[in-house]
């Protein structure tokens, strides 16, 4: 069977346990339910932008992964972009590849508001644009860097979205 989207899990960082998006912030993949990003959910990687927040400005960081769960193939020529963005003219996000290795750990930043050293934030919104990720054999995983800008006199919004995208290929 080829690799299908069942195959292919968004996960927190911060831990083996863990299953707050606000403590996503590197380290190990978390590897409970919990963990698993979901799509259509509000709030599922990034908090709600406090009033001071929005007058101000701020700029936060959150680290998942990309997981090739298949039993054994790998998924070839994985591609990231930024699917939709964000829905508020008030607010973007970039994407960066960890500098890790496909299967090994991000770095832990100290808080949301600290940028990963190394790597380069950009907007690639179109798979032809997007980051290129290699191959992930079966069981492993890369890191994924997103940050969230929040311009300063940011007016407020219900239910703001945006959405990245991974796609590769499967070896026949």
């Amino acid at each position: 069977m080829p690799i299908t989207a069942s195959d292919i899990n968004y996960r927190l960082s911060g831990g083996a346990g863990n299953t707050s998006p606000n403590a996503s912030l590197g380290g190990a993949m978390s590897t409970v339910g919990g963990g698993v990003i979901t799509t259509a959910v509000l709030n599922n990687l990034f908090d709600n932008v406090s009033g001071a927040e929005a007058a101000a400005g701020d700029i936060e960081y959150r680290g998942i992964y990309i997981e090739n769960a298949h039993g054994s193939l790998t998924w070839e020529a994985v591609v990231a972009w930024i699917d939709s963005v964000t829905t508020s003219a008030d607010d973007e996000f970039d994407i960066a590849l960890a500098d890790e290795a496909v299967g090994a750990a991000m770095e832990t930043i100290t808080d949301e508001s600290t940028a990963p050293v190394g790597p380069s934030f950009t907007r690639p919104v179109s798979k032809g644009t997007g980051l290129s990720i290699g191959n992930i054999a079966f069981g492993l995983y890369k890191g994924i860097w997103i940050r969230r800008t929040v311009t300063a006199g940011a007016a407020a919004i219900n239910n703001n979205s945006g959405s990245i995208r991974c796609e590769g290929d499967t070896a026949a």
